[in-house]
């Protein structure tokens, strides 16, 4: 991993993180069907290699509104125990309510910075982590924290984008996105939707952290829906990364960029509908 850049300021980042989440969290949760078409592929993958079992202790970092929580309870079963994690209190707190709302009493949740877990050594059976790990400034960092909190044995399992070419869901989007608000291009090692999607890297970043045997896994993840004006709905509510990239334009200024958002992505439009390509890296390794 490159170092990271003196310009970057990690604090200020998770801050906007943080205050990016508690404001989209309802949204990503309301569109949880739809994230859950998209990449529940790869999210079967991560706990299959996790390799949960009923009665285990879970850590689920970066967890969102829910998933993959919900999933790893229900493998677990009532004997088991799943601590859903993340930056953001209020996505949290959206998190608990879908467990409830399932009667999955064995999830509890906590409002925590997931490069340093205020938790005891060797205390899970299995850490996952869905999309989150990409966009934490210090990857590594957080993977030696996560290895802390396993048992002997114990597993990691994360799930995070692969490279942009193979992604132009996002990858359009936030080319247009970085033009319209005159932001540099993103340097090497800063967190970011493909910043650990290149080949090696995920593979890299658990033995740099202490992890055995590593294994990574491509998985098409295609972001199928009725046109490209539903896609940019979907993107424009519930995508906080694209949200805070244009915070300092004018409203005008970003209903500008989406409309040319949306006129980009007709071109993976068909009489079927929607479809552009998308694929996700699942990596496991052993403590």
């Amino acid at each position: 991993m490159a170092d990271q850049q003196p310009s970057f300021d990690a604090a200020k980042y998770k801050n906007a993180q943080r205050e990016q989440w508690n404001k989209d969290g309802a949204a990503w949760r309301r569109w949880n069907p739809t994230l859950d078409r998209w990449y529940g592929d790869a999210t079967r993958l991560m706990l299959d290699l996790a390799q949960i079992r009923p009665g285990q202790r879970i850590l689920d970092i970066a967890a969102g509104a829910g998933e993959p929580a919900v999933s790893a309870a229900e493998r677990v079963g009532h004997g088991g125990y799943v601590l859903a994690t993340d930056i953001s209190e209020g996505i949290v707190e959206l998190a608990l309510q879908v467990a409830r709302e399932r009667g999955l009493q064995q999830v509890e949740t906590r409002a925590m910075d997931g490069e340093k877990l205020d938790l005891p050594d060797a205390s899970f059976d299995a850490v996952l982590c869905r999309l989150g790990l990409m966009y934490m400034p210090h990857p590594v960092t957080a993977l030696r924290e996560w290895r802390r909190a396993l048992r002997e044995g114990g597993r990691v399992a994360v799930v995070v984008f692969s490279t942009p070419d193979r992604n132009p869901w996002g990858a359009v989007p936030a080319s247009i996105i970085r033009q319209r608000a005159q932001l540099p291009p993103p340097v090497p090692g800063q967190p970011g939707p493909f910043g650990l999607g290149n080949p090696g890297m995920l593979d890299d970043v658990f033995r740099q952290a202490g992890f055995a045997n590593p294994e990574v896994h491509a998985v098409p993840v295609p972001h199928r829906m009725a046109s490209a004006a539903e896609y940019v709905r979907v993107a424009r509510e519930a995508f906080g990364a694209f949200n805070a990239m244009m915070a300092h334009l004018s409203p005008q200024e970003r209903e500008s960029a989406w409309n040319e958002v949306e006129a980009s992505m007709r071109s993976f439009e068909s009489p079927g509908g929607f479809e552009v390509p998308g694929e996700c890296l699942v990596g496991a390794a052993t403590k």
